[in-house]
């Protein structure tokens, strides 16, 4: 998708689709007298700092036939004043509660409004209630994520992309097109993960990822070595091979640096990804029901990949290595079983009661590699347990955190990518559900609370070292189609990791 940047009125753009944002007034009257009963009558109007955009869009208004509601559509045909052959209003809700967030998803939901049409090109005015670089980076994330479909394979595909979006904005240029970088960089790299997740199993071995990972590093210039089972073993990594081991397709250690001139030898921020390419559950093998869907089950690992693309082109200052253990995990006479002790890179023992609690096992070896290559702070991410579904369903990405602070700086950078988490609870008593009788640890710690005691099982590894856990299981993959975004990927993380990135070496101490 080609984005551009345009100063000019919104009325002289000349474009197939000029998309502005309807707003909602009217917060249901809450300045009416006490007694009186509220105003739910809408009040919409048309958010552009252009009022020839306003008036061509007044009698539509007017007619009580557009409300505001977020993401309601609606479309004007040779606009009155304007020079676009169309006009489209996008209902971003109520006034007083639009943010960023809103526009991000108000911008997707315009370009999966034009898709079916096979419109390729629209202008978007942006908002006059967020001018400025914030709204302009929202606007071209929330337009890139809403142009991807997962359809890769129909035979009978019709491509039905936006191939162009041109922000219609006002201020000072160069910090403008500076944002609209940004914002593309972005939404380009979430899209670049959501491409991974969306391919099949037999086109996403490990192997295949690692060699995507490797291609992306050479188009930014990050560095990138990628490991197989020779080094596995040398580095004495029991949990992940303990799950590779039952697979023929090879696994791959992927390692990647993003190491920038005049950057401070401390902090080293590690990003650690779970990698399973395809996760039959193992021995403890999966129902069949909807097990396609784990092809998935390396969302969190091409998180990483995709925030590593964007920020080796963003280049904070601060040094980022991200560390993914691709695997797929399988049953075979070579598989790991229930009762098997396995020992990790750390020397921790791990009686395997469920070949299914796999994640857990990679990640518990890439977390005490990440320390053995420096790193001061962790995250980790993984579609990791059913459990956070149940907890917070398909709204919330679970967050547990070591640290208050480190998950403070983290939390700023949640809000500011828009991306939804919630903070579960850690402790020494969902640690003492993951106490084996024969092994320092058992890989999983009963029915209730599984995703606090998966955290607490990893923590482990993580040791000493200030730590965060991100739970994507419920997040990673859009069960339904939404106004602003396709069935499928999502590519969950990848703004939030960003975002934090870009600040971390200006927020925490070494």
């Amino acid at each position: 998708m080609k984005i551009t940047l345009s100063l000019s009125p919104a009325a002289q753009v000349e474009t197939e689709c000029l998309v502005a944002v309807v707003l909602d007034r009217n917060e249901n009257n809450e300045k009416s007298k006490p007694g009186r009963p509220k105003d739910d009558k809408p009040a919409p109007f048309v958010s552009a700092s252009d009022k020839a955009v306003e008036q061509a869009a007044a009698e539509l208004l007017s007619s009580g036939d557009v409300a505001g509601k977020s993401f309601e559509v609606s479309w004007i045909h040779k606009p009155a004043g304007l020079k676009a052959k169309r006009l489209l209003l996008v209902g971003g809700g109520k006034a007083k509660s639009f943010s960023a967030t809103e526009l991000r998803k108000v911008a997707g939901a315009a370009v999966r409004a034009l898709k079916p049409r096979n419109l390729r090109s629209l202008a978007f005015v942006v908002p006059e209630q967020l001018q400025g670089e914030e709204a302009l980076k929202a606007i071209v994330e929330g337009a890139l994520v809403g142009n991807f479909d997962p359809d890769t394979y129909k035979s009978d595909r019709k491509d039905q992309a936006v191939e162009s979006v041109t922000v219609v904005g006002s201020g000072n240029q160069k910090a403008l097109q500076q944002a609209v970088d940004e914002g593309r960089i972005i939404g380009e790299s979430q899209n670049f993960t959501r491409e991974l997740v969306n391919e099949p199993s037999n086109r996403m071995t490990p192997t295949i990822l690692a060699q995507r990972a490797q291609e992306m590093s050479k188009e930014v210039g990050l560095k990138c070595e990628v490991h197989g089972a020779d080094k596995i073993k040398e580095l004495k990594m029991g949990a992940f091979w303990g799950v590779a081991q039952g697979s023929d397709e090879a696994p791959a250690l992927i390692v990647m640096r993003y190491e920038p001139a005049g950057a401070p030898e401390k902090p080293v921020l590690g990003l650690v990804g779970k990698g399973i390419t395809f996760d039959t559950g193992g021995i403890s093998i999966k129902p069949a029901d909807g097990m396609e869907k784990m092809k998935y089950d390396m969302a969190g690992g091409a998180a990483m990949i995709g925030a590593m693309r964007a920020i080796a082109q963003l280049k904070p200052k601060v040094k980022v290595i991200a560390i993914v253990c691709a695997t797929e995990n399988m049953p075979s006479g070579k598989a790991q079983k229930p009762g098997d002790i396995q020992t990790a890179m750390s020397g921790k023992t791990i009686e395997i009661i469920n070949t299914d609690a796999e994640g857990r096992l990679v990640l518990a070896d890439g977390l005490c590699y990440a320390r053995q290559l420096g790193c001061t702070h962790l995250i980790d991410a993984a579609t990791l347990t059913g459990a956070v579904v149940v907890a917070l369903g398909y709204a919330n990405a679970g967050v547990f955190a070591s640290d208050d602070d480190f998950y403070n700086h983290f939390k700023a950078a949640i809000d500011k990518g828009g991306e939804k988490m919630w903070r579960l609870p850690l402790g020494d008593e969902y640690l003492d559900a993951m106490r084996s009788q024969i092994a320092d640890l058992q890989n999983t710690g009963g029915r209730w609370g599984g995703a606090s005691t998966a955290a607490a099982f990893l923590k482990e590894f993580a040791e000493d070292t200030p730590w965060i856990h991100l739970d994507i299981a419920g997040t990673a993959w859009m069960e339904n189609e939404k106004p602003w975004i396709a069935k499928g990927p999502s590519g969950i993380a990848v703004r939030s990791l960003v975002e934090f990135a870009r600040e971390f070496g200006n927020s925490t101490k070494a």
